[in-house]
């Protein structure tokens, strides 16, 4: 007999922001707030952007993931997701990932590419860390746009599988 699945109430989110000049205060961060926004819509419990120096990130990460505290059971980065020498965001998250999930990047560029072929340059990488589903996304507000567009569909299958609900 199949049981229906419901969503459970206690999901959180985190978005970290990886911008050395938003940071410094230069200017504010514009894509953090759109991906923290699509979160709580989703029904996340997510706070507000954590906006962290490019040259952070790697002990940053290391710092969440290592914690005795529980990873939230999402977390998407913005920035340093490209090709400048002090973009490190995805050298920081790949090796913590359990699974990768390709198919959802390439799902990303697809996208992306439909409005800049630019998008193509994203080296970013989706996957899960334990129990908790990762993405990181370039720090444009159109990357992070399509970021969300494409795992909006895909959301509740996630959550489903991290909970390894097996009802298909």
């Amino acid at each position: 007999m199949s049981k229906h699945y419901e969503r459970p109430e206690n999901l959180t989110g985190l978005v970290i922001v990886a911008s050395t000049r938003a940071a410094r205060g230069v200017y504010p961060d514009a894509s953090g707030p759109i991906a923290v926004q699509w979160l709580r819509e989703q029904g996340f419990d997510t706070p507000d952007a954590v906006v962290i120096a490019d040259a952070d990130v790697p002990a940053y990460f290391a710092q969440l993931v290592e914690s005795e505290e529980p990873l939230p059971t999402v977390v998407l980065t913005s920035g340093g997701t490209g090709l400048n020498s002090d973009d490190r965001t995805v050298e920081a998250v790949r090796p913590y990932l359990d699974k990768e999930i390709p198919g959802i990047m390439h799902a990303f560029w697809a996208r992306g590419v439909q409005s800049t072929p630019a998008a193509v340059l994203s080296r970013g990488v989706a996957g899960v860390i334990g129990t908790s589903f990762v993405m990181t996304l370039p720090g444009s507000t159109g990357g992070v746009k399509d970021g969300c567009a494409v795992l909006e569909p895909l959301l509740d299958h996630i959550c489903r599988q991290l909970e390894d609900y097996h009802d298909h």
